[in-house]
């Protein structure tokens, strides 16, 4: 298949483009049929100097053969006067262009199951620590309600025993001191 399309001259950074005529397989800066124009870019846009210059009769005669024009040899060749009746350029629209293909979507879905995943082991673990937490003070609060009520019922005994022992030593005072009577 014949194509019109732009091959790259000129200097790095200073570049300059010949429209040629080639077979679509051959390399973009390689062998071509015939030059049948030229481009450059360096050039201002509204300046004195024509940033393309066309040969539109051996345009048309490539055209009339099957050669196919690349976008942008095409747009140059809808803006010119004598051809733009045998080219009608349109802008391209590919909407789906920006779309991730299949293999990143799947990834994409991978990725975001997994993050659903760890979020909800997370939730999972601060539900599980919460409730811990819950059950530590409800324990503390039983313990308190429990301590509370037993040094009510275990402060009468306790001064039971304190009363006895008293009741002991006084006796036995008693005899210590009848015996320094005594003796």
């Amino acid at each position: 298949m014949l194509k019109i399309r732009l091959a790259r001259g000129g200097a790095k950074k200073r570049p300059y483009y010949h429209i040629v005529v080639a077979d679509s397989h051959a390399p973009r800066d390689g062998k071509f049929i015939e030059k049948v124009g030229s481009y450059n870019p360096m050039l201002p846009r509204d300046g004195e100097q024509k940033r393309v210059s066309l040969k539109a009769d051996r345009i048309a005669e490539w055209l009339g053969k099957g050669a196919q024009p690349t976008d942008r040899v095409a747009r140059f060749l809808s803006q010119d006067e004598a051809l733009a009746d045998k080219v009608k350029w349109t802008q391209g629209n590919n909407p789906k262009k920006a779309e991730p293909g299949k293999k990143a979507q799947e990834r994409a879905a991978e990725r975001a199951q997994r993050e659903a995943d760890r979020l909800e082991a997370e939730a999972a673990a601060k539900a599980e620590a919460a409730e811990a937490a819950a059950r530590a003070k409800e324990e503390a609060e039983a313990a308190k309600a429990a301590a509370a009520a037993a040094p009510a019922e275990e402060a009468p005994a306790e001064e039971a025993p304190a009363a006895e022992a008293a009741a002991e030593e006084a006796p036995a005072a008693e005899e210590a001191t009848e015996e320094k009577a005594e003796g």
